[in-house]
């Protein structure tokens, strides 16, 4: 197996994580599009009270949070231009530089999938609260999750059992679904 040269690596797309400081995430999102580059920002559905008035309204469900798909030297160039977004880094060991944080692309497009279904039941988690136990990985038949794949949990805080969708170890989303449609997915497979 070949190893992909610096230069490749640069021009590989990729969904980075990436924060927008100062709940910029809106127009981070909105400059990034403007410029052809995609990009996600998980929202999620509040109550907003503005003169005795409330209204449900979509707002960012993690503040500071972004995805960008787009190869690093052109994100690069965004922040060069922007400064309004940073890279979320993972500590390197050893003393070497810190990797940029990035999400596969299956698993970016099923947790955006996830989250664009506008459930009320979703919750967005640290994945420090939710504790995996082996052999729990399920898959989901039936019903508006049906063929989401996932980890079935028990989540600190909530009596029933919830279908987690981690993204890089950064952020999950839970949500309720009835045991009837899962089917545990049986370990190697």
């Amino acid at each position: 197996m070949q190893m992909p040269s610096r230069q490749n690596e640069v021009d590989l797309v990729r969904w980075y994580v990436m924060s927008a400081p100062y709940r910029n995430e809106l127009r981070a999102r909105e400059e990034l599009q403007g410029k052809g580059i995609e990009c996600f920002v998980p929202m999620r559905y509040t109550i907003v009270e503005k003169s005795g008035i409330k209204k449900r309204q979509r707002v960012p469900a993690i503040h500071n949070l972004i995805f960008v798909h787009a190869p690093l030297a052109q994100i690069q160039e965004f922040k060069r231009q922007k400064g309004i977004i940073q890279y979320y880094v993972k500590p390197s060991r050893g003393g070497g530089p810190s990797e940029k944080l990035w999400v596969p692309d299956g698993q970016m497009q099923r947790f955006i999938a996830v989250c664009e279904r506008g459930d009320d039941s979703l919750r967005y988690i640290s994945p420090d609260d939710v504790h995996i136990a082996p052999g729990t990985r399920v898959r989901v038949h039936g019903g508006p999750f049906d063929g989401f794949e996932g980890n079935f949990v028990k989540v600190a805080g909530r009596r029933n059992r919830q279908l987690v969708v981690s993204v890089a170890n950064v952020v999950a989303a839970s949500l309720s679904v009835s045991a009837n449609l899962v089917e545990v997915i049986p370990d190697g497979e």
